[in-house]
């Protein structure tokens, strides 16, 4: 799909910059889901930088993930991105 995430760089206060197939390139913030029971491991920072992608979508190793739809609905696009 054209929103798939094809790079994901964690960075501070659970955010993760994205960027989807389609070239849009933005913050996605976790910390909304990190409060749920599905994400709660996400907590941790260094399980958290183990984010990697697999068939477009964020995903982690004990197969929690988000949908790449989610991520674009949610990004949020700046032009002036510092990424870490």
């Amino acid at each position: 799909m054209y929103w798939d995430i094809t790079k994901v760089l964690p960075q501070d206060d659970y955010n993760l910059y994205v960027e989807l197939q389609n070239g849009t390139t933005g913050i996605f913030d976790m910390k909304p889901l990190i409060n749920t029971p599905f994400f709660h491991k996400l907590r941790n920072a260094d399980y958290f930088k183990s984010v990697t992608i697999v068939l477009g979508a964020l995903t982690w190793p004990n197969e929690e993930d988000v949908d790449p739809e989610i991520v674009m609905q949610s990004l949020k696009v700046k032009d002036d991105l510092l990424v870490k």
